[in-house]
């Protein structure tokens, strides 16, 4: 035994301390919060009952059932029916496609021109920097809903008007968003190595930069479509989104504000699709956020 223990020890010096199992040295994939699986599931639900049942036969959101105004939920008419007979589900689910169709395009316009202004600004700063901050103070200071309603009522009600104009006034805060990531960035190491061996600004911008404001843009973006779904809603409210009896979730609520006494379904039903998408963008967006700020 006194001949074997020190082999033992010299063996084990040599060897150094056992390796762990290959189980524990394998990461643990985190699982998705159940918030996050809640409010994608949702979201999913309604992008895919836009897209889908529109699809299927008998789908007409236009169609009255006369026999059977302001019938209450029930087979036949899911969420019941409107004043005119209309299926609320149809209409519901019609009018996600148009709040869907404007928030795409406010981002689509906010996205590239907020992120090339902010781009601009926050790489050559000075005059340029200054122009672009003094033109997103001005376009800030403009009342937006009551520029949408005028520009509207002289053109005409369209989702791509309402949904550009939404998409013009996001586009300050896509600006002062990427123009901070952008100073940031500029600081950095990898940045200013690629500036002294004298890459191409551009190519800096492609290749250095826009990989990494990318992320916090589209992050952004969450908090910008809400803001476009909410503001279409509003408009359509007010009277000034797709002239009826083209279905948007405002418009279905407005249509039945007069009735929610005797059928509160008519407007509660959009008003509740309405209020959990937005629920649910919020709280994506809000956990991206917060999983950026660890990483």
């Amino acid at each position: 035994m006194s001949v074997a223990e020190p082999a033992t020890t010299a063996t084990s010096a040599t060897t150094g301390p056992t390796a762990p199992p290959a189980a524990a040295r394998r990461p643990t994939a985190r699982r998705p919060a159940p918030g996050v699986l809640a409010a994608g599931a949702w979201l999913a639900l309604v992008a895919l009952a836009a897209l889908l049942l529109p699809l299927l036969p008998g789908f007409d959101p236009l169609h009255g059932d006369f026999a059977h105004p302001s019938a209450a939920p029930g087979p036949g008419h899911w969420l019941g029916t409107d004043a005119a007979g209309r299926d609320v589900l149809q209409r519901t689910v019609a009018g996600a496609r148009a709040s869907f169709a404007v928030a795409g395009l406010t981002i689509a316009v906010g996205l590239l021109g907020g992120g090339a202004l902010g781009l601009a600004a926050g790489w050559f700063r000075g005059p340029v920097d200054k122009a672009i901050g003094f033109a997103t103070d001005l376009l800030m200071s403009v009342p937006s809903l009551i520029l949408v309603m005028i520009t509207v009522a002289l053109r005409g009600p369209s989702l791509t008007v309402i949904g550009s104009l939404i998409g013009l006034f996001t586009v300050p805060h896509f600006t002062r968003v990427v123009r901070a990531v952008v100073l940031s960035l500029s600081e950095r190491g990898f940045v200013q190595a690629a500036r002294m061996i004298g890459t191409a600004p551009l190519r800096i911008l492609r290749r250095e930069v826009v990989p990494h404001v990318a992320p916090v843009a589209l992050t952004f973006a969450f908090t910008a479509t809400t803001v476009a779904i909410v503001a279409e809603g509003s408009l359509s409210f007010l009277g000034f989104g797709l002239r009826p009896p083209e279905p948007s979730w405002g418009g279905i609520i407005a249509e039945g504000r007069t009735t929610l006494g005797s059928a509160p379904w008519i407007s509660l039903a959009p008003a509740a699709v309405l209020c959990l998408t937005v629920l649910a963008l919020n709280y994506l967006g809000e956990q991206l956020r917060s999983k950026g700020g660890r990483g």
